[in-house]
């Protein structure tokens, strides 16, 4: 790098970045904006929408498989009726959100972090991004900042999972996957085989077989399956008495504490979690048989993320006869349907492969570190936000086992404390180190397809402290912000630079 180079690399755009306008991104803004009033900050949001998920995903029935009173934010009360609500639903509550709190107003739409270079020189990101207009015209431009947080998720949104379906190309009938659901399919009167059995298929079953003529639902192996509430009774009372944040806060308390039980029942006892949830789908479906067949897996409760369905819709549609679920493995895809291993055929005019997504690592945004492309399988994770080599570098991960949010949250909030900690400091970088070798652990310990299929392209977690991604918010909220910072981050002094104070 030139002198001149240098020299334009030390102007500051903005103090810090968010990646991703999604439920995470919208969260984040709202902590830098109250924790951090002096410094500037951007979202940088690829698609032309606020929402991520929400606005992404436009298949029949999209709805959270979380209560929204722990998906939503804790700042910003849940007032729906509906404690499991619709893709809708969710996607108003993020944009009113963010008009409630001015974040909309730093959100730069079509703008995709390519790359991303640090400068330990200089401490400074510079970002190549890729602008795309409304009118789909895309052009190049660069972007300084001091700190990078990534809250893109971890899943591939351009495409999901393709496994390779024998004889699908010859199929007559139309092919659709969840991800890219089409505006005008008409469903009505027609026979439906959905491919998959995780938290998408059982979704769509009972959304569309109202109208299909039948809905099947087409399964390699079952999958744990629990019916729950649609509404919270007791959050309606609750919010009938108490003033709506006193509530919301009462409410929240009450979910956390049953899904981390839950989750530890689960863990610890898993032969009663198994008899607890067969004999919960028995109770509904009065089919010892049926139960045994196709909704008792091999695994353990919580090997895998459990699928959850409000008010037990899949399996009401299942005893109306409107919708069935079938255990087999396809041999052949047909002009006119399925033909299973089995023998069997399925006759289908519509077949939708709810396979899954991919997995990629932070929005596929390529890493570099003074020019040197950083390589996520051979960091650690600290406090499951920020990675060994690399200055400056924040990830937001969700739980798997409660809301993504509760999770998200805790980090934004230590991604703020560890801005106050570079000021208080002097620091211009600050990189997670370890006091000595960690025994590498996958980053996401579930044994799910999807995770499967791409763990290894991530970064690890470590065998202790801080360097192990927890799955319990209880925990993490008593230790994540607390504790000398100065233990793990290591820091490197400040240089002034031009841009900073006038980029507000």
């Amino acid at each position: 790098m030139t002198s001149t180079e240098r020299d334009h690399a030390r102007h500051l755009d903005v103090d810090v970045v968010v990646v991703g306008a999604g439920l995470s991104g919208i969260g984040a803004g709202y902590r830098l904006s109250t924790e951090h009033p002096d410094k500037t900050w951007a979202i940088l949001e690829a698609r032309q929408a606020i929402g991520g998920t929400w606005d992404l995903f436009r298949y029949p029935g999209v709805r959270s498989d979380s209560d929204m009173y722990t998906l939503g934010y804790q700042f910003k009360p849940w007032r729906d009726a509906k404690s499991i609500a619709d893709g809708a639903s969710i996607l108003d509550y993020i944009h009113e959100t963010a008009r409630e709190f001015g974040i909309d107003q730093h959100v730069r739409f079509g703008t995709k972090v390519i790359g991303a270079n640090f400068s330990t020189a200089d401490s400074l990101w510079t970002l190549d991004l890729q602008v795309t207009d409304e009118q789909g015209r895309t052009h190049s431009e660069t972007l300084t900042c001091t700190f990078l947080y990534s809250c893109a998720g971890y899943y591939d949104y351009d495409k999901g999972y393709d496994p390779d379906i024998p004889g699908l190309d010859t199929f007559a009938g139309t092919v659709v996957h969840p991800q890219f659901w089409p505006e005008d399919l008409d469903w009505t009167g027609k026979r439906v085989v959905v491919i998959g059995s995780g938290a998408t298929a059982v979704t769509l079953v009972p959304s569309m077989a109202p109208d299909a003529e039948h809905v099947t639902m087409l399964q390699r192996t079952p999958t744990w399956i629990s019916a729950v509430p649609g509404r919270d009774k007791q959050a309606d009372a609750l919010r009938k008495y108490l003033p709506a944040q006193l509530a919301h806060t009462v409410i929240r308390l009450k979910n956390i504490a049953f899904t981390t039980a839950f989750y530890q029942f689960c863990r610890r006892r898993p032969q009663a979690a198994r008899k607890l949830l067969t004999n919960l789908s028995t109770r509904i479906l009065k089919d010892e048989k049926l139960v045994s067949q196709h909704f008792t897996p091999e695994y353990n409760p919580w090997d895998q993320r459990l699928c959850a369905v409000p008010d037990a819709d899949l399996f009401k549609a299942m005893k109306k006869g409107k919708a069935s679920v079938v255990t087999d493995r396809i041999e052949r895809v047909e002009a006119d349907g399925i033909k299973l291993v089995s023998g069997a055929t399925l006759p289908a005019d519509i077949v939708i492969t709810a396979t899954g997504l991919q997995l990629l690592a932070f929005g596929g945004i390529e890493l570099r570190v003074d020019d040197s492309p950083v390589t996520l399988s051979e960091q650690f994770v600290w406090q499951g936000a920020m990675m060994t080599g690399v200055p400056n570098f924040a990830i937001c991960i969700g739980y798997t086992n409660a809301s993504w949010t509760l999770r998200a949250d805790i980090t934004h909030r230590l991604v703020c404390r560890v801005l106050e900690f570079m000021d208080k400091r002097g620091f211009g970088a600050v990189v997670p180190t370890p006091d000595g070798p960690l025994e590498e652990r996958p980053l996401l310990d579930l044994q799910s397809g999807y995770v499967q299929r791409s763990i290894d392209a991530f970064p690890r977690q470590g065998d202790r402290g801080p360097w192990q991604v927890r799955q319990n918010y209880v925990l993490d909220s008593l230790t994540t912000l607390r504790g000398d910072l100065s233990k793990t981050l290591k820091g490197t002094p400040r240089r002034e630079r031009v841009g900073a104070s006038t980029a507000r």
